[in-house]
This record gives C-alpha cells, structure tokens and sequence, in this order.
C-alpha cells in the first residue's frame, strides 16, 4: 500500500498535465493581423465590496471630518455616511471649494460615492476675510503713497531732461540734413526718456513682473500697430527719404506719373503741385517715392516734335528740306542743336514727315513755340507747292492688271491711250515771311501766371515746407 499511494500521485499529475495541454489552445489569444496596433485594456474600476464591516461607515465619515478640520475652508461642511455613500452638506466660502471637498472625500478607502449638497455662503459675516484683505491692501497702498509720489517725481522729471533736450531745435538742424529728421529725432528723444522714467518709477516701487508686462505689452502693441498703419509708416518713411532725396525744387514744373503740374511744396505727408489749370493736386509722398518723376525745369532746353503728311508723289527729301529751312528761320528755334526731319512712314495716300526743333524754356513756351512751328511748316511746305491730303481710298472693280479708265487721259487731238506724264517734285518756295522777329518773340514768351501763383502760395508759409534749397538735387 505504501508504494502504491505515490504511483497514483504521479499519475494523477500526468492526467493533470495532459488535461492543461489539450485545453491551451482554448485558452490562447488569438493572433492579431499583421499591422494591426495593439492596445492596451482598459484599466477595470475598483469594485464595490459585496459586504461593509462593522462601523466602517463611522471611520469613513470621522476620517472626512478630520481632514475637513485641517482645511479652513471647508470647517463647516458637514459629513454624513451611510454605506459607503458619503453625503456632504453645508456651506463654503468660495465656489471651487465643494469641488475640492467632493474630491478629497472620494479618495478615502471604503468610499462607494459622493454625494455632493454643498452651497456657496454669500453673507456677509462669512465674507468679512476677504474684506479685510481689501482694507489691508488699501492700507497698505495709503502707506506706498510716499514711495509712488517719489517715483512719479522722479518719472517726471526723467521725462522733463529728455524734453529739454529735444528742444534743442537748433542743435539737430544743425547736425542733421533737414528740419524733417531734426523733428524726428527729437520725437524719438523724448519718447525715450518717458520709456525710461517709466522704467525707474516702476523699479523703484518693487513692480517688475508690472515693468515687464507693460514693455512686452507695449512691443505687442507696436507690432500690431505696424501691421494696421503700414501704409501711413510707409508713407512716413518715404516722406523721410524724399527730404534727404530732393528729386525736385520748388516751382520745378515735373511730370509725376500721369500727373503734371508745378511744385508748390514737399510736407511731411504728400507733395503739393499746382496744376496747369491752377488747381491744387497733393500726391501722397509714398506714390511719389515710387513714381516716374520727369522734370522739365532741370534742362532749360526741350525739344518739340510734330508730323505732317505729305501727297504720295512729292519728294520727301525736299519736304524734309523746306521743314528744316522753315524752322531754323523761326527766332524762337535754337540752332544748337539744329532743327531736323525725318521720315516716319509711307501712309495710305500720304508720306508722314516728323519734325523736331528745339527752344529755350526760359524765354519761350513750350506749347506756344510747337504752334508757331505747325503753322509755319504747313505754310512752307503749301506755298513749295507740296500737298497735304487727306485720306483717299480707291475702290478697284476690274482686275488688278488692267489699267484704270484714268490712267490714261486724251490729249488736245483727242489722242486717248497716251499715258500722263509723271509728275515732277515741285521746287521748294522760301519760306514765308512770319512776321517781324520781335512779334515772334513776344508771342511765344513763357506764361509766367502759373509761376506767380506758386509763389503766392509758398509766401503764405502755412504749412512746413521739407524742400531745402542748400541741398543738391538728386
């Protein structure tokens, strides 16, 4: 019996083992598909015990107490438990304390849930701490007012240095090319030393996390300001470049894009013209910066130019030549450099000649001088016997080899069918007479009147002018 009992034990653990082999594969996990994440379970909640011991509920709630005890906050809530459900009732000073006692009460052991009754104390008598904390931080700003009057004393006069220093007007147009950036810089000083009276006044009173909340704020501030006014600071920055630039003088007659008049002034926000019609046109300084400026003030010489068409047959070469003679003998046409012609193109029914000459703006206008030099050139080229027609069109009904009835013209017999010889240029004429030279003269004089209002306009000096006569034109 002896050696028996411990062969049935090792049997017994032989059917054992092969009983656990044959349910393993019931047991297993099953495989995940290839490339599939694996995730992790999900952590189980603490389960509620199926039975409570004898005077649990009464540790429970004399351990809530005692925690609440410590906490002044929440002395007067009150604890009640049944069951592990914990009832928490009363009054707090604040709104986010019944929260907080909701959750410290929830992690005590044996705890199955809260419930949580507890209300806001808004009396008075309850409040009265956070009253005297307000009187206290009164009181206690009463005994800074010494300190804040000395700071602000201090600011002021740091403010008052840079005032006084920036007022130096004569000093910056002295050293600094023009009035425009003497003003700016002494804006630039004076917002400067108020920074820094701000800065030792906020130091002095113990407020740096204050000091460095308002230069953070003031360079947030800033950048959002760039952003919103770029265009007056572009506006602002081109002003400054056109005062150190001088692209023109004052009176200057210049050609701003497409917009011509005279210069009346450069202010710190847009360049004043007067019109041609006399009309007052401010171009705001950044379209001018950026602009295509033709002044025509610079080069007292400026050439004219106009065309006129000649008949087919004539001879262009000889029209060219009595244009050029017709010119060079107007007095208000400068021989240096000499008059010219050329020939631009071959139109429909007329040879198109273009004819340049050149005057000086200080004695003769512009537009006066052209007209003269049109009506004299026609008046030549007319009188030398050379047409100027109109546009002809020629309508063709037969075909194109076929002679046109008439090509061919009868002469004094009758003799049809002999061609019309080919017409000859016709010998240039001279020139008319245009008058007594002194006439001419005086007729293509300069207008000055747009002149004169401009310096009407400069004399009243309301408004700074940027213009700086001792600086070179660019």
């Amino acid at each position: 019996m002896t050696r028996a009992r411990p062969v049935r034990h090792a049997l017994t653990r032989l059917a054992a083992a092969f009983l656990v082999l044959l349910a393993a594969p019931a047991l297993a996990v099953p495989a995940l598909p290839e490339g599939a994440p694996a995730t992790p379970a999900p952590a189980a909640e603490a389960a509620i015990a199926d039975h409570q011991d004898a005077g649990a509920d009464a540790r429970i709630a004399g351990r809530i107490r005692a925690i609440f005890g410590e906490i002044e906050a929440l002395s007067q809530v009150e604890v009640a438990v049944s069951e592990g459900v914990v009832t928490l009732a009363g009054t707090v000073p604040a709104a986010g304390d019944g929260e907080r006692a909701e959750r410290i009460a929830s992690r005590v052991a044996g705890v199955a849930t809260v419930e949580n009754a507890i209300v806001r104390d808004v009396s008075i008598d309850r409040n009265l701490g956070s009253l005297e904390s307000l009187s206290a931080g009164f009181a206690g700003l009463v005994a800074m007012l010494p300190l804040i009057g000395v700071a602000l004393v201090l600011a002021i006069a740091i403010a008052f240095v840079g005032h006084l220093i920036a007022g130096f007007g004569a000093l910056w147009r002295r050293l600094l090319p023009n009035v425009f950036l003497a003003d700016l810089v002494a804006s630039a000083i004076r917002f400067a030393f108020i920074l820094i009276g701000l800065v030792v006044a906020l130091d002095l009173l113990g407020a740096g996390a204050l000091m460095g909340a308002v230069l953070g704020g003031a360079g947030v501030v800033g950048i959002a300001l760039g952003f919103a006014m770029r265009d007056t600071i572009e506006n602002y920055v081109a002003s400054l470049m056109l005062s150190l630039r001088q692209p023109f003088r004052a009176n200057d007659h210049v050609l701003i894009d497409d917009k011509e008049g005279r210069v009346v002034r450069l202010t710190s926000r847009a360049t004043v013209l007067m019109t041609l019609e006399g009309n007052h046109l401010r171009i705001p300084n950044s379209t001018v910066f950026k602009a295509v400026i033709l002044n025509y003030t610079r080069n007292p010489q400026r050439r004219f130019e106009f065309d006129l068409g000649i008949d087919a047959d004539d001879d262009p070469d000889a029209g060219r030549r009595v244009g050029r003679e017709t010119l060079a003998q107007l007095p208000f046409v400068l021989a240096d450099p000499p008059p010219d012609a050329a020939v631009m193109e071959v139109g429909d029914s007329n040879i198109v000649l273009r004819f340049f000459g050149w005057i000086d703006q200080r004695e003769s206008d512009w537009v006066k001088a052209r007209s003269r030099a049109i009506a004299a050139v026609k008046r030549a080229l007319e009188e030398g016997g050379f047409a100027l027609p109109e546009p002809i069109y020629r309508l063709r009904f037969d075909q194109r080899t076929m002679p046109l009835p008439f090509e061919n013209v009868a002469g004094p017999q009758g003799d049809a069918g002999r061609e019309r010889p080919a017409r000859q240029p016709p010998e240039p004429a001279p020139p008319p007479d245009s008058g007594p030279e002194g006439d001419d003269a005086a007729d293509v004089r300069p207008d000055a009147e747009i002149e004169r209002m401009v310096e009407a306009e400069r004399a009243q000096g309301e408004t700074r002018d940027l213009l700086d006569p001792s600086r070179p034109v660019e």
